[in-house]
């Protein structure tokens, strides 16, 4: 049995042992404290931007854009393939003079020196690209058939010469184009010229020559009658001579202001017949 000293002793080292471990405890509950409660973390301006976190199995989302790159979009251009379309559907649209689909004449045909001029269009040499034969063009301006009746009138002049062609005395129609700027009536070249300019460098006509040169006029008015196809403007510069030669064709030309008729309407044409004060 311990003794009365023994059992002091044992009971002091026992309470020194109750002291310490109360000393130790507290710091052991700070620490632990500190381990599961976060720290509040003062706010900076990265505290706000997007972090990613790893999560094992779990790939994380990309970072969405900054506001700037939203809101600026690229605007999509156009394509070269719809450009060529649209030049294309233009090339082929239909013309509003002629109602056939345009056609650019200085493709097939190569413009020289002008020939002549008039009210509405302007006459030049062209000569084609493959044959090198030359022929006259007649260029009328779009911009200028300002009413319907100046349309009017250029398309009748066409559909006239196309009923007239293969006479020996008229002009003859090659091809009637229309592009986005002037309507293009190709026709046979007369390279003698008008027959105004031919009776003011011979400066008179005997009465057998004057003769000669009415009945070819005549009988080309009476073709055109026949056909159904009143000129209504007559006169010594719409006559050509097909070449420089004494006894060369006449032809007639410019039926701009020519209209069809039927056999018995009356007319009301204003014809030119002061034609003897030129002889």
């Amino acid at each position: 049995m311990p003794t009365a000293a023994g059992r002091a002793m044992n009971q002091g080292a026992a309470e020194h042992t109750n002291k310490r471990d109360e000393a130790t405890r507290p710091n052991s509950a700070r620490e632990l404290s500190s381990r599961t409660t976060p720290q509040p973390r003062a706010l900076t301006r990265n505290a706000t931007q997007h972090r990613s976190v790893s999560i094992p199995g779990i790939v994380a989302p990309p970072p969405p854009p900054p506001p700037q790159q939203q809101q600026q979009q690229p605007q999509a251009r156009p394509k070269p393939a719809a450009a060529q379309a649209a030049a294309a559907a233009d090339a082929g649209a239909v013309g509003r003079v002629l109602w056939r689909p345009r056609e650019d004449v200085r493709a097939t045909y190569t413009f020289g020196r002008e020939l002549g001029r008039g009210q509405f269009g302007v006459t030049y040499l062209v000569t084609h690209r493959e044959t090198g034969q030359r022929f006259a063009c007649k260029s009328i301006a779009t911009r200028k058939l300002v009413h319907r009746d100046d349309i009017e009138d250029v398309r009748r002049e066409v559909q006239i010469m196309h009923h007239l062609t293969g006479h020996r005395n008229i002009v003859e129609l090659r091809g009637a184009y229309e592009d986005r700027h002037s309507v293009n009536l190709v026709m046979a070249l007369c390279e003698g010229g008008e027959l105004f300019d031919r009776i003011i460098a011979r400066g008179h006509y005997s009465e057998r020559a004057a003769a000669a040169l009415c009945r070819e006029i005549v009988s080309v008015v009476h073709s055109c009658h026949s056909m159904g196809v009143m000129h209504r403007d007559l006169k010594p510069e719409n006559f050509l001579f097909l070449n420089k030669r004494e006894d060369s064709p006449l032809k007639a030309t410019d039926f701009g202001l020519s209209v069809f008729f039927k056999p018995g309407k009356q007319a009301t044409a204003n014809l030119i017949i002061h034609w003897f004060q030129y002889f």
